[in-house]
């Protein structure tokens, strides 16, 4: 027999409601946050709305993971402990994050992943993180294929997280502290203010203005759709989709998306499987051109830095249509695909600046708009929001069914029925009844009353039966066996996908650097502890706790020179003085530093 790689796909949950539609549309494991320590403090979710989707979840084999991936202050360690003993009672697969205090905190054993906000960029560290006790490691986005390969080659037994859909951070995961400097809203503790969306001007050391009211640290989302075979064969065992804070339609269009190539990826590879059981049925063809998007990049899988940036708008762009032709008075002409009435469309005007505007009527290549807008000849037009596609989102989803195979026989005493699961597991019914030869055929209406599984988590592949004679068996009796039986199969099948408990068994082995400064993130005494025990000497607090002057505040794998086509490295020249320098809107400025050998840019607070 083939032995088989199980691969998660793995989706976002802002809420419930949300979790419980990814799951309907193919997700193998969902990541919520709960109502503290989550790094999106608006998508915080109850213990009881976890528990419930926790139920939901393990029908199918369908894990749950809870983001506690901020760092901690210590007088939150106690709340922090109460809440993890809490989201380890109702059955949560495992915790994703951050803080090392949490491996010395009195916490039951719930396996723990290494969240993004770690920094997990090399082999050195992710065999740390295997030995002290992590069995996942969430790798950082800004890796390539190669390097996914060799971290896996160095830990083949180490679980990989990596990211494969959705918004980017232009700075390393964990090592972005320029909301905290801007505006006292730390991302390491959930409050990004998404200081890389905003517009800045890019000046020389001359202050001679080079760009003008540019997106200069925004970039385009990520999509690796096409590389999911390659990410599979370099050791990725979870593929994510990033978007916590993300609507319905959103996770509905993009995790059915990516369950559709992994399963046609699957039905080609039978050496890779699916993690989780059920069928779904969306109820629409997903298209992630047609949800929110900056425009696409793989960032840097294939090695390469081409079109990452996004420096016209943050904002969605959405379905590239084709250009303009002819304008007159209240209409416009289009080359390319055709609009339909009530799209939303979008443009890059003379000025740079993106131009939104809302359809009333289409007409083949002729579109009339609400408002007109001020628009030209050549154009490259955007559909921001397709109508008729989100028609197909609204409607109501067709819930995930989990494939039975049912038995109905006879014994002495009366009958049995036996259910057995896609996932081989078994319940089975036994009804005491005095036995009495019936007048009429029994077979189809036994079928049929077994078939009836209504709004319940299965779907009834096949009924056999294998009775001893024509025994009369009333309706009334089938349906009180198969509700029992459906009872104790939701039981059975909650059983067979409890999680697996992990007692951290920390290994002595040094930390992969010996000082820690303020990127380090500590910012308690139990992490401080942690760290000291690892051999690391020097531990300098995080920089929430003491901020610094002058600091590097981003550590980019984007780079403004290399956008503009002065990579040096390229051998390409750069008509202006250095420093170069960026200031937003509010006067702030920060100096660029290029580390080319690194191929890094450091954006530094002055």
């Amino acid at each position: 027999m083939q032995f088989k790689r199980h691969i998660e796909l793995l989706a976002p949950a802002k809420n419930l409601q949300t979790g419980i539609t990814a799951i309907n549309h193919g997700a193998d494991a969902v990541y919520i946050g709960a109502a503290q320590f989550g790094a999106r403090q608006a998508a915080g979710n109850s213990v009881e709305d976890i528990a419930k989707l926790v139920e939901y979840a393990h029908i199918f084999g369908v894990k749950v993971y809870v983001t506690l991936n901020t760092i901690i202050y210590d007088d939150e360690v106690a709340q922090a402990e109460k809440l993890i003993g809490e989201l380890y009672n109702i059955g949560v697969d495992a915790l994703i994050v951050q803080d090392m205090g949490i491996l010395r905190m009195d916490i039951p054993p719930i396996p723990l992943h290494a969240s993004t906000q770690m920094d997990n960029r090399n082999a050195e560290k992710v065999k740390f993180l295997s030995d002290v006790g992590f069995p996942r490691v969430v790798l950082a986005r800004e890796l390539t294929l190669q390097q996914i390969e060799e971290i896996h080659k160095a830990n083949p037994t180490t679980e990989l997280e990596v990211f494969v859909h959705g918004a980017l951070c232009v700075s390393y995961s964990g090592q972005c502290y320029a909301s905290q400097h801007c505006f006292g809203r730390s991302a390491n503790r959930g409050a990004c203010a998404q200081f890389c969306r905003l517009p800045f001007d890019l000046v020389d050391a001359d202050d001679n203005i080079i760009l003008k009211d540019k997106h200069l640290l925004s970039l385009k989302d990520m999509n690796r759709s096409d590389y999911l075979e390659e990410m599979l064969d370099a050791g990725v065992s979870s593929l994510k989709i990033e978007g916590r804070l993300k609507d319905e339609s959103y996770v509905k269009n993009i995790t059915a998306y990516y369950r559709a190539r992994l399963d046609e990826l699957f039905a080609r590879r039978k050496e890779y499987a699916r993690s989780s059981y059920g069928k779904i049925s969306p109820q629409f063809v997903p298209s992630p051109e047609k949800s929110f998007s900056r425009g696409f990049t793989d960032y840097m899988l294939k090695n390469g830095k081409e079109n990452m940036e996004s420096f016209d708008t943050p904002k969605s762009m959405g379905e590239r249509m084709g250009r303009v032709k002819f304008v007159s008075r209240n209409f416009f002409t289009v080359t390319g695909k055709e609009f339909n009435n009530g799209d939303g469309a979008c443009f890059v005007a003379s000025n740079g600046k993106l131009c939104g505007f809302r359809i009333n009527r289409a007409e083949g290549n002729r579109v009339f708009p609400q408002t007109m807008p001020d628009i030209n000849s050549g154009d490259e037009l955007f559909r921001n929001y397709d109508c008729d596609f989100e028609r197909e989102l609204s409607r109501p989803d067709v819930p995930r069914r989990l494939a039975i195979k049912i038995s109905f026989s006879d014994n002495e005493n009366g009958f049995l029925v036996e259910a057995v699961t896609e996932n081989a597991v078994v319940c089975r019914i036994e009804q005491p009844f005095n036995k009495e030869i019936a007048r009429s055929p029994q077979n189809a209406n036994i079928v049929a009353q077994l078939k009836k599984w209504g709004n319940t988590p299965f779907d009834v592949e096949d009924v056999t039966i294998e009775t001893s004679d024509n025994w009369f068996v009333p309706s009334s009796l089938l349906s009180e066996m198969r509700r029992a039986l459906c009872e104790d199969l939701i039981k059975a099948c909650l059983e067979n996908n409890r999680r697996a408990d992990m007692k951290l068994n920390e290994a002595d082995v040094p930390f992969v650097v010996d000082r820690l400064d303020y990127k380090g993130n500590v910012s308690n005494a139990l992490a401080k502890s942690f760290y000291a025990s690892h051999g690391v000497g020097d531990i300098l607090s995080a920089f929430e706790v003491a901020p610094v002057e002058k600091a590097t505040v981003m550590f980019c794998k984007h780079c403004i020179k290399r956008c503009l086509g002065w990579c040096s490295k390229k051998g390409e020249r750069m008509p202006y003085a250095e420093p170069l320098y960026i200031v937003s809107g509010d006067g702030r400025r920060f100096r660029l530093k290029f580390h080319c050998k690194e191929c890094m840019m450091h954006v530094i607070a002055e």
